[in-house]
């Protein structure tokens, strides 16, 4: 591959608001595909007011989700201009994808089914919140909601203490990623049969994915789990531990490497003890060998025992705050936060590169409204 632009030539129009639309439309259009994104001519999509802060107006949320794209603003109430949509997907887009209400774009006339009717080539997506079909499927959803009723609410934290939620927007950004992989998969059967389909995917069967390790787990044991902290159900130890100075991770998934943490710490005979020899013994007795650990830790700060844990191969690493990890070495070394060129504004980059090139931030997102003359003509 030559380019970090695999996807020229591709159009898409994103009918999209707040995450996980506006994701996967970014994904595309960093890959290189034409991704037109409608608004309302309103207010626009929810997420431009999602702040402070605010860069140019508009929310740093809005800008890390929408970079490379064409903007326009059309009210697909109004006749005449939902005809120039209309038109403008039958007549150059590849590919559709949505996040509003179900049945939204069926009562315009835009819904897939007729599209697909007149074109059998268009790829059209489908995001919904709790998925295509059941007694739930006509809801609305966000991510907060999605954490909590797909159970991964109830697994983080600690026992005793109320739920708490993984702060950032995983729940969206992972059907993002999913609405890519699915737009993928039918563009490279659309190659060998000419034709597109409906992909659908969900923020609930997002979460779902994601909980598929301790759903298999509960379906075996139908023991449900205790939540751990910074740590894991199955591996002891796996977590992060206070030392002197701040928490260091320590990831010690296997025996060995749990041997090798009990000759850092200067009791290698834990190691020995059989409550402690395999995972599944440490498991079991979490609550007597953590306390062993922790103590032993919190003596040395976080440097020493990551030099120490490094030097014979036990991953590691400190619990870092953004700004550490913003101005650390190897942060800026993959060059992962990209600064939109003739401006300050910095965002994260694609987590993807080819031949060792990584996408470029050369565009930054639309203004309301930017391109809806150049795309849809004259109002």
């Amino acid at each position: 591959m030559s380019s970090t632009k695999p996807l020229a030539g591709l159009k898409v129009l994103e009918i999209g608001h707040s995450i996980a639309a506006p994701y996967a439309g970014m994904v595309l259009a960093e890959l290189g595909a034409d991704v037109i994104k409608l608004e309302n001519p309103g207010a626009g999509d929810y997420a431009r007011g999602w702040g402070p802060p605010f860069v140019e107006g508009t929310s740093t949320v809005f800008h890390s989700m929408n970079r490379h794209k064409r903007g326009i603003a059309a009210d697909l109430s109004d006749d005449a201009t939902r005809t120039k949509v209309r038109a403008l997907i039958l007549d150059e887009m590849d590919v559709v994808l949505h996040n509003l209400k179900p049945g939204a774009l069926e009562k315009l006339g835009l819904g897939a089914e007729g599209l697909l009717a007149e074109k059998p080539s268009l790829i059209f997506c489908n995001i919904g919140a709790f998925g295509r079909t059941g007694p739930l499927s006509a809801l609305p959803g966000y991510d907060p909601l999605m954490q909590a009723f797909g159970g991964l609410m109830s697994m983080l934290g600690e026992d005793g203490r109320p739920p708490v939620r993984v702060p950032v927007s995983i729940m969206d950004l992972a059907t993002g990623m999913w609405t890519v992989i699915g737009i993928l998969a039918a563009h490279a059967e659309r190659a060998r049969t000419g034709k597109g389909g409906i992909v659908d995917t969900s923020l609930y069967e997002t979460s779902c994915a994601w909980m598929a390790i301790p759903l298999a787990d509960y379906i075996a044991s139908q023991v449900l789990p205790k939540r751990t902290g910074s740590g894991v159900g199955m591996i002891v130890p796996y977590q992060a531990f206070p030392c002197s100075d701040g928490h260091l991770m320590v990831a010690s998934g296997n025996d060995n490497l749990f041997r090798k943490v009990c000759g850092v710490i200067g009791q290698p005979e834990l190691a020995d003890d059989p409550r402690f020899t395999k995972n599944a013994g440490r498991v079991e007795h979490r609550e007597t060998l953590i306390p062993i650990l922790s103590a032993a830790l919190a003596t040395q700060t976080r440097s020493h025992w990551q030099e120490k844990l490094e030097a014979v191969g036990v991953p590691c690493g400190p619990v870092q705050t953004l700004d550490q990890v913003v101005t650390h070495p190897q942060t800026e070394a993959l060059g992962i936060l990209q600064t939109l060129p003739g401006h300050t504004l910095q965002t994260i980059g694609l987590p993807v590169s080819f031949n060792g090139q990584r996408p470029a931030y050369e565009k930054g997102a639309p203004a309301l409204g930017e391109h809806t003359e150049s795309v849809l003509g004259p109002r």
